[in-house]
């Protein structure tokens, strides 16, 4: 696995020289555009609206519009003229309990692994993150931007989590949401929350499966065979809006639930005393 930025981790006076990888991988089914007449592979091109002439990617530069249809064009030198401290250190400033950090702002997870004659450094700054509870709170600076991050202990790795900047959580301000003093009754309420006990269970990723993908790539396998077939129809669900609507499809719910818990127990039972017979 190649890293995609190298640096250190800096608290204090303590660096730890680490590496940051990638700590997932998309999965998506991409696509090309094709003419549809003769199955030409459709390419995008760099267009002058000037000069109406392709332009080649050495001559590109970027430009900042300051105001509708003008540039100021910024080059390399300019970007390395503002270089700053987070460009190579993962600057940690603060430690703070994990749960306080509402999820929406996590952005994307990274493993860090640990540098040059750096594992008994990392290591211990794993253990006493792991034995404390805490993130680190700090700043990074790759992929052209300065990311908030957070670095916390998980298993036997140090993991970084991009953070959004505060003035990148849009408000809910303008939303049609219904008010905090909505009229529910305590007898919706109730069955809500046992339908909610109903269905909690450990968190298991492993049982999640992407649906589309798998039958997106059956249905193309199905045409590299020339059987061409028409995609399932997903039936549409109408939105329950009526009071009474609600709690009958809430206690038919529960049904559902209980006979499907009780048939994973039995199902858990045989398993686990076939298990002992052997």
């Amino acid at each position: 696995m190649r890293a995609i930025w190298n640096g250190a981790i800096s608290f204090g006076l303590v660096n730890i020289p680490v590496g940051v990888y990638s700590a997932t991988h998309s999965e998506r089914i991409s696509f090309h555009f094709l003419h549809k007449k003769d199955m030409g592979r459709i390419h995008n091109l760099r267009v002058c609206e000037v000069d109406d002439k392709e332009v080649a990617y050495e001559d590109l530069v970027r430009g900042y519009e300051y105001e509708k249809g003008e540039y100021v064009a910024l080059e390399e030198k300019d970007f390395e003229r503002i270089a700053i401290e987070t460009n190579k250190n993962i600057s940690i400033v603060d430690f703070v309990d994990q749960s306080e950090i509402d999820p929406m702002f996590f952005d994307t997870p990274y493993y860090l692994a640990p540098g040059k004659n750096a594992d008994h450094v990392y290591a211990l700054f794993r253990e006493a993150l792991t034995k404390s509870g805490k993130v680190g709170i700090g700043k990074v600076a790759f992929r052209e931007r300065e990311h908030l991050a957070a670095v916390k202990a998980h298993g036997n790795a140090l993991m970084l989590d991009t953070l959004f900047f505060a003035d990148e959580i849009a408000r809910t301000t303008g939303l049609d949401l219904p008010a905090k003093s909505a009229r529910i009754t305590e007898r919706e309420r109730k069955l809500a929350e046992k339908l909610i006990d109903e269905m909690s269970t450990k968190f298991e990723p492993e049982k999640y499966k992407d649906t589309y993908r798998e039958a997106l790539v059956e249905m193309i396998e199905q045409k590299l065979k020339g059987k061409g077939r028409r995609a399932k129809k997903v039936a549409s669900r109408k939105p329950t809006t009526n009071v009474v609507d609600i709690m009958s499809k809430l206690k038919a719910s529960l049904k559902a639930s209980s006979s499907k818990t009780r048939t994973t127990t039995k199902a858990k039972t045989k398993q686990s005393a076939k298990a002992k017979a052997a």
